[in-house]
C-alpha cells in the first residue's frame, strides 16, 4: 500500500500523488516535526516536506528539524518561510501566518505547514485547517509525537502507569487550572508553564495533591540544553528560580514521577512495585 500526505486526492499511474504544477492547484499539508529530534518525525512526514514546494515553519521544534534532516544529509528543495514562533512571542501573526498559507496554495504552492509537537495539541492547527478549507485550499494533517507525552518519556516519566496514575490532563500554563480535579494519580502535564509555575504549583496543591506531591521539569527535551529539575508542588518554584529553569520545558505533576531515574531517593518508587490491592 503506498502512503502519501496528500492521500485525499487522486493519484497517478504510479500511486503518487500529482504534483502541484500538474494541477495547477496548490494544497496545504499540517505536518507535526515531534519534539525537535529528526529520528522522531513521522515517515509520512518526511515524505510531504521532500515533496513540498515551500516549508512554512515554526522555529521551535520545526526549525530544528529541518536542521537535523540537513545534518544528516536530507537535502530538501523547498523553500523555507521561518515564521518565528517561540513561546510568548508571535514573530510572524496567526492570522498572518494563515493568510500566506492560502495565498502560497493558491499560487499552485505544495506548502508544509510544520509545526512543532502535534499540530493538534496547542498547536492552532484547527484553526489553520478551517481557515484553508473555508477558502477552498485542499489540506490535510500528518500528526507528529506530542512533546506533552516524548519530553516525559525521555526523562524516564511515563504518563501512565499501573497502581500509580490511570489518567492524564494536559494543560497550558496560561490556562485557568483552579477546576483541574484529581489526586496524585492524576497525572498533569503542562505545557508553556515555566512562566506561570510558581501560580500552577500553588493551585495544584491546593487539592488533594497537596504541596509534597511530585513534579518534574524537563527543559529543552531532545535538545542540547535538555536537563531534569524533580522536586515537590511545594519546592518547585523555589528550585527553578535556583537552578535559572527556561522554557522550552514541559511539566509533569504526580506520583508517575517518582519512576524517573532523577528522582531523588526520598520521592523515587520502583516501575515494579505490586499495585494496591482493590477490593
Amino acid at each position: 500500500m503506498t502512503e502519501n500526505a496528500f492521500e485525499n486526492r487522486a493519484t497517478d499511474a504510479t500511486g503518487r500523488a500529482p504534483r502541484a504544477d500538474d494541477t495547477g492547484r496548490g494544497h496545504v499539508a499540517l505536518v507535526g516535526a515531534g519534539p525537535g529530534d529528526p529520528g522522531l518525525l513521522t515517515l509520512r512526514g518526511l515524505r510531504a516536506l521532500e515533496a513540498a514546494d515551500v516549508v512554512v515553519a515554526d522555529r521551535l521544534g520545526a526549525r530544528t528539524v529541518l536542521d537535523g534532516l540537513a545534518a544528516e544529509g536530507v537535502e530538501l528543495a523547498a523553500e523555507v518561510v521561518d515564521v518565528g514562533k517561540l513561546p510568548g512571542h508571535h514573530a510572524v501573526p496567526q492570522d498572518a501566518i494563515n493568510e500566506l498559507l492560502v495565498t502560497l496554495a493558491r499560487g499552485g504552492k505544495r506548502v508544509v505547514r510544520l509545526k512543532g509537537g502535534d499540530p493538534y495539541v496547542f498547536g492552532r492547527g484547527g484553526e489553520e485547517l478551517a481557515y484553508c478549507r473555508e477558502r477552498g485550499v485542499d489540506v490535510v494533517v500528518v500528526p507528529g509525537i506530542t512533546s506533552a507525552v516524548s519530553v516525559p518519556a525521555i526523562a524516564g516519566i511515563p504518563l501512565t502507569h499501573r497502581g500509580l496514575a490511570t489518567t492524564f490532563t494536559v494543560v497550558t500554563g496560561h490556562d485557568q487550572i483552579q477546576a483541574l480535579g484529581g489526586a496524585r494519580d492524576h497525572t498533569v502535564v503542562l505545557l508553556m508553564g515555566v512562566g506561570t509555575l510558581a501560580n500552577s504549583a500553588i493551585t495544584l496543591a491546593r487539592g488533594e495533591r497537596g504541596a509534597e506531591c511530585p513534579v518534574a521539569i524537563v527543559e529543552d527535551g531532545y535538545g542540547p540544553r535538555q536537563r531534569v529539575t524533580i522536586g515537590t508542588l511545594g519546592t518547585i518554584a523555589h528550585q527553578a528560580a535556583v537552578r535559572g529553569v527556561r522554557s522550552p520545558a514541559v511539566v509533569v505533576v504526580g506520583d508517575v514521577v517518582r519512576l524517573s531515574p532523577y528522582a531523588p531517593a526520598e520521592l523515587a518508587a520502583s516501575a515494579f512495585a505490586a499495585p494496591p490491592a482493590i477490593d
